[in-house]
């Protein structure tokens, strides 16, 4: 590497984690989600990271277990921040809402659609309620958004 390069850091890493059914973006419900994949969403997170002197670790599960992992993970390794779209862990996860207030990791909320506007049991966010923040409602660019606040914190 270049002597002009600087390898980023830990506290440079931002966790993207993804939950239960976000890997089949792109096919599902596009009419809500779109038609971008999760690969596409990482590809310009990774482009915007890179530009903002940041390194993207994308992750998607559909086990509640490796999003609290991954959580725990992230403060461990002194990780920047997370970004979490728990999709429909979201509505009904404690165990989600324990692991973000246990740790001391700032976690920003992602949602492509807006919870708020749609059906009456998505009005509730556990991990809303324990997050630093929420970015809901604006497709893919809900993670540009939340990653470009996240560099900030």
């Amino acid at each position: 590497m270049p002597a002009t390069e600087r390898q980023p850091a830990l506290a440079d890493t931002i966790f993207v984690l993804n939950g239960p059914n976000i890997n089949l973006l792109g096919m599902r419900e596009p009419e809500i989600y779109g038609h971008e994949t999760l690969d596409d969403i990482a590809g310009r997170l990774e482009d915007r990271a890179r530009e903002l002197g940041l390194v993207i670790d994308m992750r998607q599960s559909n086990h509640e277990g490796h999003l609290v992992d991954w959580l725990q993970e992230a403060q461990a390794t002194g990780a920047k921040a997370v970004l979490l779209n728990a999709a429909a862990l979201t509505h009904t996860s404690l165990a989600l809402y324990d692991a973000i207030r246990a740790i001391k990791t700032p976690v920003i909320e992602v949602h492509l659609s807006n919870p708020a506007a749609r059906e009456a049991y998505r009005h509730h966010s556990y991990v809303g309620m324990a997050a630093k923040g929420t970015i809901a409602g604006f497709g893919a660019l809900s993670y540009t958004l939340a990653l470009e606040a996240a560099a900030r914190l």
